[in-house]
């Protein structure tokens, strides 16, 4: 069974499973706002391919873009990672009950060393 938000997750995944596209993220989340043109320049690629990862990630919500006369600045949209981290903690939560658990059971099986 699915919930709402898990279409809209799988969506955030696929826009940051590209190391380019983390790069863009993380950048913008080092820095700001920054326009196209900074976000660009210290990748090896077209353009035309920075365009594309910026749409992905445009699409994916996580970015935003506005325009000042000639300038396109990019800045990462706030709270646009809250669902990647909400999930992580649902995952730690469980990882953790399930292995206190697993440390419980096996604490009470375990033979306790005799005094000599």
């Amino acid at each position: 069974m699915t919930r709402a938000g898990d279409n809209a997750l799988g969506t955030l995944f696929a826009a940051l499973s590209d190391p380019t596209r983390r790069a863009i993220v993380e950048r913008l989340l080092a820095n700001g706002e920054l326009t196209v043109g900074e976000v660009a320049a210290p990748f090896a690629i077209t353009t035309p391919a920075i365009s594309r990862h910026l749409r992905v990630l445009e699409r994916a919500g996580l970015i935003t873009r506005r325009t000042d006369r000639q300038w396109r600045y990019l800045r990462v949209k706030d709270e646009a990672l809250a669902p990647v981290e909400n999930w992580i903690s649902r995952q730690r939560r469980h990882w953790n009950a399930a292995l206190d658990r697993l440390e419980a059971a096996a604490a009470t099986k375990t033979p306790r060393p005799r005094k000599s």
